[in-house]
């Protein structure tokens, strides 16, 4: 929600050729609408099952590719049998204050709807934290670092497997 999970999956696949996969593009490629319009119209559970099916074609039909995971992903049972998981962490002040500093701020707010109602946004974040710290393989704190410098410090942790 916000970390910058894209441009880092971008700068990723820059430095090393991998391809990269947004599950949350491919999810609204499949449905053919927003992510926010599947919510709305058929629900969370449709489109978790949706994210779950994306995990099964993703683990029988790719190898060696960045795969940029949305905030749902980590209730994915076979989430780790993907390959080595990188939780992306910041706080949530952080990843708003970054989201305000941001060209099209207001873009990037409407386009998150659990950011409409930060005080629920906060509690989510808070109790997803831990929950995705114990899903990841690798934590890599990406407050106040440029792209370029997360993207070393996860090349260095995942130097065996790329």
């Amino acid at each position: 929600m916000g970390v910058g999970k894209g441009t880092v999956a971008r700068a990723l696949y820059e430095e090393t050729g991998l391809f990269a996969i947004d599950c949350d593009d491919m999810i609204q490629s499949i449905a053919n609408m927003k992510i926010k319009k599947i919510f709305e119209k058929f629900g969370e559970e449709h489109f978790r099952k949706l994210e779950k099916n994306l995990a099964n074609f993703l683990l029988n039909g790719v190898d060696n590719a960045i795969i940029s995971t949305g905030g749902g992903f980590y209730k994915v049972e076979n989430l780790n049998e993907l390959g080595t998981v990188v939780y992306l962490k910041a706080g949530f002040d952080y990843i708003i204050k970054r989201l305000e500093n941001s060209k099209n701020a207001s873009a990037k707010f409407k386009k998150r709807p659990l950011l409409l109602n930060l005080q629920n946004a906060k509690k989510i974040h808070q109790e997803r934290d831990p929950l995705y710290e114990a899903k990841a393989d690798f934590v890599v704190n990406v407050e106040n670092k440029t792209p370029k410098e997360i993207v070393k410090e996860i090349k260095t942790l995942i130097k065996d497997k790329i």
